[in-house]
């Protein structure tokens, strides 16, 4: 029973997620979700769950510390993409991102790869991000 409440408070609860998208050499960064995951072997954005007090800057700083071992500078905000997941609702919001210090490596991730923007619709991507990914295609079409 007490699952069950939880369960409800937690699927009307939406949480607010960071997502980075990283050019270099005219290609993106996204890496795949893990083994476990419930969204495992799919492709995102990398970034994470903003923290109590914690500015979406700021959450992006940290998650891509934590998942890519980089530092980083957020360059501006990019899209917005909310979806309902069976387990939760998320509301997405992607930031334009560079790398200042290291080298990306996947931490949490199974993988993490560059591709050119031609090449995102042959990854299989979380649904959360799938708006990004169109948005950054039609970019290229202006």
């Amino acid at each position: 029973m007490m699952y069950l409440i939880f369960f409800l408070l937690m699927k009307n609860k939406i949480i607010e997620v960071t997502a980075a998208i990283i050019f270099k050499d005219n290609k993106i960064l996204i890496a795949q979700r893990p083994e476990g995951d419930k969204l495992s072997g799919m492709w995102e954005f990398p970034g994470g769950k903003t923290e109590p007090k914690e500015s979406k800057e700021e959450c992006l700083r940290r998650e891509l510390f934590e998942e890519l071992g980089i530092k980083s500078e957020i360059v501006e905000f990019f899209a917005e993409s909310t979806y309902e997941y069976p387990h939760l609702k998320i509301n997405l919001l992607a930031f334009k991102a560079l790398i200042i210090s290291g080298e990306p490596r996947p931490i949490v991730h199974s993988c993490i790869t560059w591709v050119g923007l031609d090449e995102l619709r042959d990854y299989d991507f979380c649904p959360a991000d799938i708006p990004i990914v169109d948005k950054l295609i039609r970019s290229i079409l202006v």
